[in-house]
């Protein structure tokens, strides 16, 4: 029987557990404790190891759970999630556009992050969903050479928000419509919008701790007194003019409403800009999970508030309890297990979202892909669970040592990447361009209406139009640009009038009405001035009651999405023959 050992880590507390694997559909809950992480600061300069390997180390051995493969899921803060649509292009295309998307959202240099994606299948407009998720590598690095230092092996770098969506679709796999998760942790809460193909991530600064800092700051205690004040006496006041009996109790069940009342304002946010961007429904049911989630009556309040069915997430569908596991305890600790149960699903191939941010380095040590098999030959996984097992040693003896060794094997793996990364900044440019060509494939969508509504603009009351040509550019063009060619009517009459009033308030200077559109034409933005002229002009009967010109124009191209791109000076056409 195989295993998978789980591990997320929140602001306060890293919860570690172990599941039996039982082929592709069985898991079983056999283990799993908490550490605290008092004193943790990722950006204090060995913290990271000082406190979360011996932690992680202690809770390991208090649920007696063995070092071994081990999946974990980063802070939602960690991560840079972003939904997005693709038009239906080939596969090799496909990927490229998620490669330029990456370049053009997220804000580090692309040799700085680590990256995945996922395509969700077709929207109803028959575009291809995707959801993109990328993390510093420097962060993702500090993680897993913590999880190594105490001793497991990193197979799965998943995000926390996701892997909790992975426990809700899995415990629910049929819910109709929109669907909202709540996991209010203790310094932010995760909002997870699920719709079809849908997805919509959001970390939220309102949760525990804001709590925690409401009542210390109104009882003038301090914060730890103020955690417990929030546990034993605290829940979620109603609305309506109630009052508790206990005092104290009622003052903090009503600091409690506010600062839930403040994140009950940023859910509506976010619902409304998930409607407004990706123009999705708004959500039915809600999910509620993590460890604030523990307060009574925060499902009543949210209930109320939103005018929405709301729950209590189970993350434990079709997962066994092992005879270990007491279930009275597991009521309360299953609202910080909802992620630990997400990134089980990795491991019987059973997860909606499959992210994986491994670092390239222990990608390479494990000759895998992004989703690295969780089963491996026996020998070499005991093997391999050795070696970890002496390095964590070596590690907490020594932590200047392990920096050292750290650097030493960040510095290999980059020499053995270094000719493919030459080969790749070689392929840059080619790249840009091919980007660039699908930039201005997708503008094109928009362009043609932008396009007529310059020229309407332009056009004198009276005037229609009853022709449009896009003539593309001769291949022997010394300045290939398409030209745009529009055929005009308008009463014969009318327009004289214009062209009097013209002379009128301009001193005698004559123009005629063809002459004034092709003059407010060559001040719209989007035209090149130079390429406007009018080419034919004539009456469309004999009485002369109906005129008819046309015009040809060409616009400016959209914006480069390569920077290096220079834009060559536009030069003066020759008639060509055309009157």
């Amino acid at each position: 029987m195989s295993r998978i050992v789980t591990l997320n880590i929140g602001a306060s507390r890293a919860v570690l557990a172990e599941y039996a694997v039982q082929g592709k559909q069985g898991l079983t809950l056999t283990a799993y404790g908490t550490a605290d992480l008092a004193g943790l600061d990722w950006d204090a300069e060995g913290s990271a190891e000082a406190v979360l390997v011996p932690a992680l180390r202690e809770a390991a051995k208090s649920a007696g759970i063995k070092p071994g493969p081990l999946a974990l899921a980063l802070n939602g803060q960690m991560v840079f999630p972003r939904f997005t649509k693709f038009p239906t292009v080939p596969a090799d295309k496909l990927e490229e556009l998620v490669q330029y998307e990456v370049e053009q959202e997220v804000p580090f240099p692309v040799d700085e992050i680590v990256c995945d994606h996922q395509f969700l299948g077709q929207t109803a407009e028959g575009d291809t969903a995707a959801m993109i998720v990328a993390a510093k590598l420097d962060q993702v690095t500090k993680v897993t050479d913590v999880v190594v230092a105490a001793g497991f092996t990193p197979v799965v770098v998943d995000v926390g928000p996701m892997a909790v969506l992975n426990a809700l679709k899995r415990s629910y796999p049929s819910i109709p419509g929109g669907t909202v998760v709540l996991d209010i942790g203790a310094k932010t809460t995760s909002l997870i919008l699920v719709e079809n193909e849908k997805i919509y991530l959001r970390s939220i600064p309102v949760a525990g701790n804001a709590i925690t800092k409401e009542i210390a700051q109104a009882f003038g205690c301090s914060m730890e007194e103020a955690e417990s004040l929030k546990l034993e006496r605290g829940y979620v006041a109603l609305g309506g003019v109630t009052e508790d009996a206990d005092e104290i109790s009622d003052r903090v069940s009503k600091i409690v409403r506010t600062v839930l009342t403040r994140l009950h304002a940023e859910i509506l946010r976010s619902i409304n800009f998930y409607r407004s961007q990706q123009g999705g429904a708004a959500p039915s049911r809600m999910f509620i999970t993590g460890g604030s989630a523990v307060l009574p009556q925060i499902d009543e309040f949210f209930r109320e508030t939103l005018k929405i069915e709301v729950d209590f997430l189970n993350p434990f569908g079709g997962i066994d309890f092992g005879p270990k596991i007491d279930q009275t305890a597991l009521e309360t600790d299953a609202f910080t297990l909802a992620e630990s149960a997400g990134l089980a699903l990795r491991a019987i191939d059973a997860a909606t979202l499959s992210i994986n941010l491994m670092p390239p380095a222990l990608v390479a040590q494990a000759r895998a892909v992004k989703r690295i098999p969780f089963l491996a030959a026996g020998a070499v996984a005991v093997l391999a669970a050795i070696a970890l097992v002496i390095v964590g040693e070596n590690r907490l003896k020594d932590v200047a040592v392990a920096e050292t060794e750290a650097v030493q094997l960040k510095n290999n793996s980059l020499r053995q990447f270094e000719t493919k990364l030459k080969a790749e900044q070689n392929k840059a440019q080619a790249e840009l361009e091919k980007c660039d060509a699908f930039q201005k494939l997708m503008a094109s969508r928009f362009s043609v209406t932008r396009e007529l509504a310059t020229v309407r603009r332009s056009l004198l009351p009276g005037m229609w139009i009853t022709a449009w040509e896009s003539i593309p550019p001769k291949p022997d063009d010394d300045d290939p640009i398409a030209v745009t060619r529009v055929t005009v009517r308008g009463w014969r009459d009318s327009l004289s009038e214009f062209e009097k009033e013209h002379r009128r308030q301009n001193a005698g200077k004559t123009m005629t009405a063809e002459e004034l559109v092709a003059s407010s034409l060559k001040t719209k933005p989007t035209v090149i001035p130079e390429t406007v002229k009018i080419v034919s002009q004539k009456d469309v009967n004999m009485k002369g009651v109906l005129s008819e010109f046309v015009i040809e124009l060409s616009f400016a191209a959209p914006a480069s999405a390569n920077p290096d791109a220079k834009k060559k000076p536009i030069k003066k056409r020759k008639a060509k023959g055309r009157r």
